[in-house]
């Protein structure tokens, strides 16, 4: 049984870790993995066919414990114990609910402290006792039920009947139903730079390059974020990348080119022991190809991190926006001045492909994308499609939201 320290507003854990409001949920899990011969039962719980309807879930079955994230940001929002008889708690070290503390309502204003009056729930037949960034649900058997609504201390129970605690919350603010994420935590920076937004830079139908707006923890004098604008070109050396925005989480290099079969020149086999390497910046949701021979960039690959990908929770999501004109033939007239204009089109991490596509003319049969690793040849969340446009590639998962963009240089010499 988990012996775990509620700080209200703020996190759950132990001396070990703990579950930080407004933390990533990569974060949690990563907590999760190194826990796992403690923490059993995981689930991760989201809407397959519209993702961002609902928020994502990773529920602790054996332990009573389900956190909340947005859906959008992906950021820890609430912090739900549904089951307190499978945990132990404490409040500033002192013990509130375990198998000998009953966590009845004498307990919880012992331990708390006074509030406001509880707020009864005629529905769930509950009555939720709310301190800031804390919420305690008590079930009401309906013989109890008040009259008039004074809070617990209108309701008169017999002698050992005083309900306790069934469901805890912790989240920000003052009211659960209106709670949103917080930002990332300085806590949870770990020495990482994050991204804030990422703008594709273009010219004449052409890819030039990225403007990234990061942030990172600031001086410790300060205590607070700081924020940055890095702009990274296609063509850039990969010494210039590492000085600009850091060096990388990780470097790949491709043993092979799986999708070389699609090329014109697929059956000229080039004898060399070079291979081109990717710097992978997890955090930023961006991969970036090197050319082997010259060491520059060649392609960028920008990740949405959508729950029922592949790589789901490897990366941070990217927040990139995307501008173009669309094609000649969707050139209107404007009805003010007869001036033939071409409508611009926008692309966003939460852009739908079944939207876009009406917008474009890509290729109008895609490659079928079977992720597999080495060692597990099944891939649970099935096929995705990439489609090419210009210099682009948007890789689309069944429900029509874009897996990733990979944006590439036509330009040899790099």
């Amino acid at each position: 049984m988990l012996e775990l320290e509620i700080v209200p507003e703020r996190s759950l854990g132990c001396e070990q870790w703990e579950f930080v409001l407004g933390m990533h949920f990569s974060q949690a899990v990563a907590i999760i993995q190194s826990q796992v011969g403690l923490i059993k039962g995981v689930q991760v719980l989201y809407c397959e066919s519209n993702p961002l309807s609902a928020d994502l879930c990773i529920n602790l079955s054996q332990d009573g414990i389900k956190l909340i994230f947005d859906p959008v940001v992906q950021r820890l929002k609430i912090i739900e114990i549904y089951n307190m008889k499978l945990v132990k708690l404490k409040y500033c070290g002192l013990e509130f609910n375990s198998p000998e503390v009953c966590p009845s309502i004498q307990q919880v204003e012992h331990s708390f402290g006074a509030t406001h009056p509880g707020v009864y729930d005629s529905e769930k037949q509950t009555f939720v006792l709310n301190f800031r960034g804390l919420s305690f649900s008590f079930p009401v058997d309906t013989k109890f039920q008040p009259r008039y609504c004074h809070g617990l201390g209108s309701l008169q129970f017999p002698t050992g009947a005083s309900p306790c605690v069934s469901r805890t919350c912790i989240y920000t603010g003052h009211s659960l139903v209106d709670c949103v994420s917080p930002v990332l935590p300085l806590s949870c920076y770990c020495g990482q730079v994050y991204l804030e937004k990422a703008d594709v830079i273009r010219e004449k139908d052409r890819t030039t390059g990225l403007r990234l707006h990061l942030y990172l923890e600031g001086l410790p004098t300060r205590c607070k974020r700081q924020s940055l604008i890095r702009d990274i070109w296609l063509g850039d050396a990969c010494q210039d990348v590492a000085s600009l925005i850091g060096a990388p989480q990780r470097i790949f290099y491709k043993a092979e080119d799986k999708m070389k079969i699609h090329s014109p020149n697929a059956h000229k086999r080039v004898s060399t022991r070079r291979s081109d390497f990717f710097f992978n910046y997890f955090t930023l949701g961006i991969d970036m190809l090197f050319d082997a021979r010259t060491q520059k960039v060649k392609k960028f690959v920008l990740h949405t991190n959508f729950p029922g990908h592949y790589n789901f929770n490897m990366y941070h999501r990217c927040e990139f926006h995307l501008s173009f004109p669309a094609d000649r033939h969707l050139i209107c007239t404007d009805s003010n001045s007869d001036k033939k204009t071409a409508p611009s089109i926008m692309v966003s991490a939460y852009s739908k492909w079944d939207v876009i596509s009406d917008q474009l003319k890509p290729s109008e049969r895609p490659v079928v994308l079977n992720r597999a690793s080495s060692t597990n040849t099944t891939n649970p969340f099935g096929s995705t499609f990439c489609y090419g446009y210009q210099d682009m590639i948007f890789e689309v998962m069944p429900n029509h939201h874009i897996a990733s963009v990979t944006l590439y240089s036509s330009n040899h010499d790099v």
